[in-house]
Order: structure tokens, then sequence, then C-alpha cells
């Protein structure tokens, strides 16, 4: 038991560094990318937060970004494996596709989420450790405080410039 709460606290921390190097390196938070992802982020702007940090807050509500292509890529490696995980790395290109997001980054995140867990699976861990890492990473940027996520998506975006 205590474990496998090892390996899901490791996988939370694993998909979160993932999936939010990856928007970064896609520019996620520099603007709104999809419709309704700047109302989102002037939203949580006029609620104390930052406004590139709810670019990118937004961008994870609005369509398919990395984070979701790691759930993705989690259900999908827990399904069936590398084609799984690939899978639905093809769903996410899909999705983005239809929300007329410009960018790559959930196709992206999802193909490297397949390889990255994949990895870790062969080294004990469990797909469904990374099925619940990855909700309790989105948890931590998108439920528990908009401001505080969107300061430090911010500061994080501030590093790259």
């Amino acid at each position: 038991m205590l474990d496998e709460l090892i390996h899901i606290l490791a996988a939370t921390i694993i998909s979160w560094v993932l999936f939010v190097t990856v928007d970064i390196l896609f520019q996620l938070p520099r603007t709104g990318g999809v419709s309704g992802a700047s109302a989102i982020a002037r939203d949580i702007r006029d609620g104390g937060g930052s406004i590139h940090g709810g670019y990118m807050m937004g961008n994870i509500v609005c369509s398919p970004d990395a984070s979701a292509g790691t759930l993705l890529a989690a259900c999908g490696l827990l399904v069936a494996g590398i084609p799984g995980g690939l899978a639905a790395a093809v769903l996410v290109f899909i999705g983005n596709r239809i929300c007329h997001d410009p960018g790559y980054a959930g196709t992206t995140g999802a193909v490297l989420a397949t390889f990255v867990i994949y990895g870790f699976m062969q080294a004990g861990f469990a797909a469904s450790d990374f099925i619940a890492g990855t909700v309790l990473a989105i948890l931590t940027i998108q439920g528990l405080s908009h401001v505080h996520a969107s300061a430090l998506l911010a500061r994080l975006w501030g590093w790259r410039t």
C-alpha cells in the first residue's frame, strides 16, 4: 500500500513537470491559444491571479493540451501498451483540430508521456499510478487556487524568456 502511494506521488510530480514543461515550451502562457482561454485568463487576472498563468489554465480547460495528453496516454498505456498511448495521441490531435487549436502541445505531450510512462512502467510503476498522478497534478493547477497556480505558472514562464 505504501509503495503504491509513493508511486502515485512520484507520478504526480513527473506528470506535472512533463505537461507544464511541454506547455511552456509551446508558449501557452503567452496568450490564449483557443476560444475561451483569454476569457478565463482575464477572469483569473480579475480575481488577483496572473494573466499569463491564466492563459495556460484557460488553454488547459478549452483544448486538449499536454495535461490531457498525459492523462490520455496513461489511459491508453493501461488498455493497450504503447499502441494505446500512441492512439491517445491521435485522439488528442483530433481534439486539437476540433478546437481549432493552432498548436501541438497536447499531441506532443501525449507522445512524450507515452514513452516516459512506459519507461517508468519498466521500473515497477503501473499506468494506473500515472492516471491518478496526472489527475492530482491537474488538480494542483486547476482546482486548488487559481491565484497561486497562475502566479507559479507565470513565474515558470518568466524563467523561460
